[in-house]
């Protein structure tokens, strides 16, 4: 069995991502154990040699904002993380989710994350770059495809320098907004060959968003925002098979299946 270590970023605040990545790993449950690690409310971060993949979650607040103690850990994680995949044949595959996406970027000095004129939210259409028409996370994916995005900040102003330095990669990008003035948001980093990010959720599954599209305060919040019809927009969108449906179906388990054929195939050679 391959070792999995679920991070969970949520900070103690109820939320249904949490529950989609579990699912999703549970899909495999022939081949990988799961354990999950408190980050925020407990400062728990996984011994990077006891597991051989890992999920880190998205989460609510200010990305550049800690309590002093778990942000300073899960830096030196992921610091951790790449330096053993330099060093060492066996490597450890690490996919990111929007909060965990953007404290990698910052812990990287790839970009700048800044605070949106208001929150993006709903499902969303996301493209790949040509960069990203090449990487195994997105296989079997349209361009652009369709993912639920939550956030009030956002990853813009790539330093093209350190991305060369480290070899890593924009995979996707925000939407085209031609009417505005505003940058196109970073949603997607190859930062190495093992270690990928989006700042969408591509755990979420129809079911769950739509029951929180359903509760009263957040039908409520969105009309107020954007309006009728674009509420309608996206429960519309939850229906539809190509769109979050077949996100959820097939870009997190792209990287399960991907890391778990390295894995395998590393074991082979050093046994």
């Amino acid at each position: 069995m391959i070792n999995v270590a679920i991070l969970d970023m949520n900070n103690g605040e109820p939320n249904q991502g949490m529950r989609c990545i579990k699912e999703i790993v549970g899909r495999f449950e022939e081949e990988l154990t799961f354990q999950i690690f408190d980050v925020r409310v407990h400062s728990q971060i996984p011994k990077i040699e006891d597991f051989d993949l890992y999920v880190s979650s998205g989460g609510p607040g200010n990305p550049l904002e800690g309590n002093g103690d778990w942000e300073i850990k899960y830096a030196r994680f992921l610091m951790d993380l790449m330096e053993w995949n330099k060093v060492n044949s066996k490597k450890k595959y690490l996919l990111l989710i929007c909060h965990s996406f953007q404290l990698a970027v910052h812990t990287f000095g790839l970009a700048a994350i800044t605070k949106r004129k208001s929150n993006s939210f709903g499902v969303m259409s996301i493209h790949k770059t040509d960069l990203g028409f090449e990487d195994p996370l997105f296989e079997n994916l349209e361009n652009p495809f369709w993912a639920v995005d939550s956030r009030d900040f956002q990853v813009v102003q790539p330093r093209m320098k350190r991305f060369k330095e480290m070899g890593a990669k924009v995979i996707a990008l925000e939407k085209i907004r031609s009417h505005l003035e505003y940058e196109r948001a970073l949603m997607g980093i190859r930062f190495s060959n093992e270690i990928v990010g989006t700042q969408f959720h591509p755990e979420a599954d129809p079911v769950s968003f739509m029951n929180h599209l359903r509760k009263e305060d957040v039908k409520q919040k969105i009309i107020a925002q954007k309006g009728k019809a674009k509420y309608r927009t996206m429960l519309e969108h939850l229906v539809d098979e190509d769109k979050i449906y077949k996100t959820n179906e097939t870009l997190i388990p792209n990287f399960l299946k991907n890391a778990i054929k390295q894995i395998k195939e590393q074991a082979l050679i050093f046994h």
